[in-house]
């Protein structure tokens, strides 16, 4: 089906943007709603977001940068309508187990990709949509945006020709909706490369200032100490899956592994200890008594011995540091209190087993 390029034919035809929040889904939400089309933006929670933790967290991390949602944010900024889904839970056994493997950190982006445009795909097929649009940028990421793995991605989700990547569309094969004249290519952009210069004066020109600087986006599995302690849980994961209160325990604290079975994490200052208060439940815990410290969750089955080292470690991280003694209670879940008189670790004595 051809159609010409009256308003009102565009009008018609429905696009499904992939919309995280960056600077470049929020331009092509302006360039497809400036070319008249029905455009709705497709903001997924995967769980594993910067800003979400940040949130969580409050304090100075809130204070550090915004914690608005970012795909509501770039909605709002073009006058488009953000569809908000939460698909964490499948997003979880993706991770774990990504059929293309990890980037540089624990970032499955072939896979993830896959996944946002098959959920993309079915959305737009129950509304009648026409294509779905993208901010992707040929060359930007080098393991997801080559002229390889794009075609790769479309071929596997069966969206061949249906994928529109308008910041670089000049560069790659006509689609579907340019053939159709649905979107006029002429309008679209030849951006390659990570230079955001192009993109960058875009935003200028129609007044949209307020976006994420690009550093992995707002996925924390691009940042290389939240990778770590990722690859380290799995590895000592027999069943290789991840809960909801796994994912947000490892954005928090100073992760420690005392052995196979057992890792502790230490809270880093007091709005990290009251996130901590919540994940008490079915776990030991410990603090310091008489002089401020952390709260240390404790993740296994720790023995006696187990405990006393983490108790040590523990009081190493708070204000006794450097008396003989420190007083530490624990408990499992809200049961009775053990308390522990011992001597604060060392530092050099558990830095090689920080995750």
């Amino acid at each position: 089906m051809t159609l010409d390029h009256s308003p009102l034919d565009r009008a018609r035809i429905k696009v499904f943007v992939m919309a995280s929040g960056g600077l470049d889904s929020t331009l092509v939400l302006r360039i497809l709603r400036d070319q008249g089309l029905d455009v709705t933006g497709v903001h997924f929670y995967t769980g594993f977001c910067t800003v979400e933790n940040r949130r969580r967290i409050g304090g100075w991390r809130a204070e550090k940068g915004s914690t608005r949602n970012q795909g509501l944010r770039a909605g709002a900024d073009v006058g488009v309508p953000i569809e908000l889904i939460d698909k964490s839970e499948a997003y979880r056994r993706m991770v774990v187990n990504p059929k293309h493997g990890y980037g540089a950190n624990a970032n499955p982006c072939i896979d993830c990709r896959i996944f946002m445009l098959l959920e993309t795909k079915r959305l737009m097929e129950e509304r009648g949509g026409h294509f779905i649009a993208t901010g992707e940028v040929l060359g930007q990421r080098p393991f997801s945006q080559h002229h390889r793995a794009l075609t790769e991605i479309d071929r596997e989700t069966g969206l061949e020709g249906r994928i529109l990547r308008p910041l670089s569309a000049k560069l790659l094969p006509p689609t579907l909706p340019e053939q159709n004249g649905w979107v006029t290519r002429e309008e679209m952009y030849d951006i390659s490369g990570r230079s955001r210069k192009v993109q960058l004066a875009l935003a200028e020109e129609w007044g949209i200032d307020d976006f994420p600087q690009p550093a992995g986006g707002c996925c924390q599995l691009t940042d290389p100490n939240y990778s770590r302690k990722f690859h380290d849980l799995l590895e000592h994961r027999a069943d290789k899956e991840l809960s909801h209160d796994d994912v947000a325990l490892l954005g928090l604290g100073r992760h420690i592994r005392l052995g196979d079975g057992v890792k502790i994490i230490v809270g880093r200052d007091a709005d990290e200890n009251r996130v901590l208060e919540i994940y008490r439940r079915g776990r030991w815990s410990m603090s310091a008594v008489g002089v401020v410290g952390p709260l240390t969750i404790l993740e296994g089955d720790p023995d006696l011995d187990l405990r006393l080292r983490a108790a040590a470690i523990t009081a190493s991280y708070s204000d006794g540091r450097d008396t003989p003694v420190v007083t530490v209670a624990a408990r499992f879940d809200n049961g009775p209190e053990q308390v522990y008189d011992v001597t604060p670790a060392p530092r050099q004595e558990f830095t090689s087993m920080l995750v």
